[in-house]
C-alpha cells in the first residue's frame, strides 16, 4: 500500500537550536505554525477530497519536533484534529520528533489521542558528525528512544541524512547499518542538501564543506535502499519532495526531483549487468519488467541502456504484467527474429 499523509508543518516548533543543515521554513514552504483550527481546517479541506481514500492516510505532523513543542500548543493540535479521525475519517496521526523528546509519559499521551507512526530525526549514528550540526542529541538517545517507542504499538520510522557535515563515506554506511539494525519499521532517506540562511550554506561559501556530487549520493542512496528493503524495512521517502521553495533557495547539493527513481534505476541497472554478465555479450536480449517499472529500467535519458551497450549488451526492455519490483526475466532474439526463454 502506498504511504499517504496529509502534512502539516510546524516549521522549527520545539527544536531547542538550530542544527548545520536546518531551514524547515524553506523545506516545508510555510513561514508560521498551524492554530489548531488551521489544522482542522486543513483536514476538513483533505478529507472531502480524499472521500474513501482517506482510510490509507495519515494526518503527519511535520517540520519540528513535534513531542518537544509547547505542551499546551501540542494538544491542541491533536484536539483540533480528532474528529477527523476513525471509521470514516483518517487512519491514523504521524508525527515526527526529536529523539530525546520521547518518554513514557509523552508516549502515553500520544497513544490516547490516536498517534500511529513516530518518526525519528536520526541523521546520522555517529556523535561526532551530530555534534558538529549541532544535533543535540547523541546515537545513545536514538537507541533509548527507539527502546522506549518499541514498548507501545506505533509505528517506528528513522530518519537519514547522509552527507553531513563531517561525514565520510565509511560513517554513512555506519550510520545506515546502525539504522538498519534498530529494526525500524520506515525509513526516510534525505541526502544532504546546502540551503540559504543555514550554517552550511556558510561552511560551503566558505569552502568548509563539500556536499554530495548528484552521482556520488544517487550511488550510495541507491545502496541504502537496497540495504533496508533486503532487510524487510520500507523506505517511504528518498529525497526531499519537489517544492518551488526549496529550488528556489537550493545552494548545492544532490537535488533532483525524481531522486528516489534515479536510485531504483541504479538498482535495476546494477541487477540487470549482474545478470547479462553470464550471458553471451553477442546475442540480442528482451528484458521484461513489470510495465510500471519500465522508465526506471531504462534509465533518464535511456541512460542504464547506454550503459549496458557500453558493456557490450544490446537490450531492448519490454513490459511484463504480474513481475514484482526489480523482477525481470531475460530473451534471447534469436537472428531469424524467433524467441527462446533463457530464464
Amino acid at each position: 500500500m502506498k504511504h499517504a499523509n496529509i502534512a502539516i508543518f510546524v516549521p522549527h516548533a520545539g527544536c531547542p537550536n538550530q542544527c548545520s543543515f536546518c531551514n524547515q521554513r524553506t523545506i516545508s514552504g510555510q513561514q508560521q505554525a498551524p492554530s489548531g483550527e488551521e489544522a482542522a481546517a486543513l483536514c476538513r479541506e483533505a478529507l472531502k477530497q480524499r472521500g474513501k481514500a482517506a482510510q490509507n492516510t495519515e494526518i503527519a505532523f511535520f517540520g519540528g519536533s513535534f513531542t518537544a513543542i509547547d505542551r499546551d500548543y501540542m494538544l491542541e493540535l491533536l484536539q483540533a484534529v480528532q474528529p477527523f479521525l476513525g471509521k470514516d475519517g483518517f487512519a491514523g496521526i504521524r508525527i515526527s520528533t526529536r529523539p530525546d523528546a520521547i518518554d513514557h509519559t509523552v508516549l502515553r499521551l500520544l497513544q490516547n489521542f490516536g498517534v500511529t507512526a513516530i518518526e525519528l530525526g536520526v541523521q546520522s549514528m555517529d556523535n561526532r558528525i551530530l555534534n558538529l550540526n549541532h544535533r543535540g542529541h547523541t546515537a545513545e538517545d536514538v537507541e533509548q528512544a527507539v527502546a522506549l517507542i518499541r514498548q507501545y504499538p506505533f509505528e517506528l520510522g528513522l530518519q537519514f541524512m547522509p552527507g553531513l557535515y563531517g561525514d565520510s563515506k565509511e560513517s554513512m554506511w555506519a550510520t545506515a547499518k546502525a539504522i538498519a539494525a534498530l529494526r525500524p519499521d520506515t525509513v526516510r532517506i534525505y541526502p544532504t542538501l546546502v540551503l540559504k540562511g543555514t550554517e552550511l550554506a556558510c561552511l560551503y561559501q566558505k569552502g568548509l564543506y563539500k556536499p554530495l556530487e548528484l552521482e556520488e549520493a544517487v550511488e550510495l542512496a541507491a545502496s541504502f535502499l537496497d540495504l533496508f528493503e533486503k532487510q524487510g524495512i520500507r523506505v517511504i521517502r528518498m529525497g526531499l519532495h519537489a517544492a518551488l521553495s526549496v529550488e528556489k533557495e537550493l545552494l548545492a547539493g544532490p537535488y533532483h526531483p525524481a531522486f528516489r527513481e534515479l536510485c531504483e534505476s541504479r538498482l535495476y541497472y546494477r541487477q540487470a549487468l549482474s545478470e547479462l554478465e553470464h550471458r553471451e555479450q553477442s546475442a540480442k536480449y528482451h528484458l521484461f519488467v513489470r510495465p510500471s517499472d519500465l522508465s526506471k529500467m531504462v534509465g533518464q535519458n535511456r541512460e542504464n541502456l547506454q550503459k549496458l551497450k557500453n558493456q557490450g549488451y544490446n537490450i531492448k526492455v519490454k513490459p511484463l504484467p504480474g513481475m514484482e519490483a526489480r523482477q525481470f526475466v531475460i530473451q534471447t532474439v534469436e537472428e531469424e527474429g524467433r524467441e527462446t526463454e533463457c530464464s
